[in-house]
């Protein structure tokens, strides 16, 4: 399994710059090759490294670097032809797909750069890299990190490095291959069921909404109404500054919500079942004030993050049908909509059993994911029917004999002549 792992590096002045010069000269000579490969037509890193290599080369890069550059552009324009190929871009006459079509990609200046190890070394013990630059090799360049993640990056890094620059700080991005640990046969399963105003609810009881989360996007949201009525170069500029921290505060709050879920399957030896809900918004109709706020928490990332802590512990993740899980009763089995009165409570109207309605449909995903795991699981049939027959034969010997048989093999108990206690 491979994880990318994020470390800060502490630049002085002079290395600073350096390191502005050489992201600077590497996307403008990327922005030159996608020029010529769009030009051309050839965009096989292969086939288009003999007609740039050289004039990259000229323009100050080392050999490394500029074979980087070329895969670079080669790599971006493989991802445009795959969104084209699978509509991401929309139809053929769309604007965006006729957009994407008509000019070259162009890079930031400021784009990260790849690295592999012979541009950069890492020196772990003194916490240091050196790296190449256009200004000469840069040695002794601090980075820090957690322990966990310098503990990782020690061990498991593999690969490529990319040097990225956001929002003020320079970064180090490195790509870690873990060993995944074997998934283990579950005993049980851990429903979960995602929600807007609780994120996540366990058939455990345990509900994980986040502190003033509702107060915070409701925060944001105006503060992002504000800014777009200015309409001024600064203000989008701020709105991409706040569209980066709203992404960062919910990563962080899914982090740590996929590392709870995970933990407690982990420590009871059971499974965590999932709720399907690809597709969810073109089959569920929300009113026109609700379509923001239904939108714009990443629930698929808190499931891709729930997967891979899951696939780190061994942990086996199931998806169920998401359909009438909150309307349903895990009692009887009864579903109407008038089952959940509110969007907080769910009263079954045939048999009575009231409780927190995201509970309950954590339950459902629950027993689902026991019947799923149950149809999965079953033996063969001939070979679970020849078992029985060899039990049929024996019985049908030990009453011939005048013995009888028990679980744990046959006794000989004489006839009906039983000692009587």
């Amino acid at each position: 399994m491979k994880l990318a792992v994020q470390v800060k590096l502490l630049p002085t002045a002079e290395q600073t710059a350096a390191l502005r010069s050489t992201l600077y000269a590497c996307n403008d000579a990327a922005d030159a090759v996608s020029q010529m490969a769009f030009e051309t037509g050839v965009f096989r890193e292969y086939a288009l490294r003999k007609p740039t290599y050289a004039a990259v080369k000229a323009r100050g890069l080392g050999a490394q670097a500029a074979q980087h550059v070329i895969k670079k552009v080669a790599d971006a324009y493989t991802a445009l032809h795959a969104s084209i190929r699978n509509g991401n871009l929309g139809p053929e006459a769309g604007k965006r797909r006729v957009k994407a079509k008509s000019k070259p990609i162009r890079f930031r200046s400021d784009a990260a750069q790849p690295f592999d190890d012979r541009c950069l070394s890492w020196h772990h013990d003194a916490g240091t890299v050196s790296i190449w630059t256009v200004a000469g090799r840069v040695k002794n360049l601090r980075f820090a990190g957690s322990p966990d993640q310098l503990r990782m990056l020690r061990a498991y890094r593999r690969g490529e490095t990319d040097l990225a620059y956001r929002d003020g700080n320079w970064l180090l991005i490195a790509t870690c291959e873990i060993e995944e640990k074997p998934e283990f046969d579950p005993a049980d399963w851990v429903g979960v069921d995602r929600g807007i105003v609780n994120l996540a609810t366990t058939s455990d009881v345990d509900n994980f909404q986040g502190c003033r989360l509702q107060r915070y996007r409701r925060w944001h949201a105006r503060k992002r109404a504000e800014l777009q009525a200015r309409r001024t170069k600064s203000a989008r500029r701020r709105l991409k500054r706040r569209s980066r921290r709203e992404a960062r505060h919910a990563t962080h709050l899914n982090h740590r919500i996929a590392k709870q879920i995970v933990a407690v399957a982990e420590r009871t030896g059971r499974g965590i079942a999932l709720e399907d809900l690809g597709g969810i918004r073109d089959r569920v109709t929300v009113s026109r004030h609700q379509r923001a706020t239904l939108t714009t928490w990443p629930f698929h990332q808190l499931e891709q993050h729930i997967r891979y802590k899951a696939r780190r512990a061994g942990v086996p993740v199931l998806t169920v049908d998401a359909r009438y899980t909150s309307q349903m009763c895990p009692r009887c089995r009864h579903t109407e909509r008038a089952n959940r009165p509110s969007r907080d409570q769910f009263c079954c109207r045939r048999c009575g059993l009231a409780g927190p309605a995201d509970v309950v449909a954590a339950v459902n995903v629950r027993n689902r994911a026991r019947s799923v795991w149950v149809h999965v699981n079953v033996p063969d049939p001939i070979a679970a029917e020849q078992p029985s027959v060899d039990a049929a034969r024996t019985r049908a010997a030990s009453r011939a004999r005048g013995t009888r048989t028990t679980p744990g093999g046959s006794s000989p108990v004489p006839g009906l002549s039983e000692p009587s206690s």
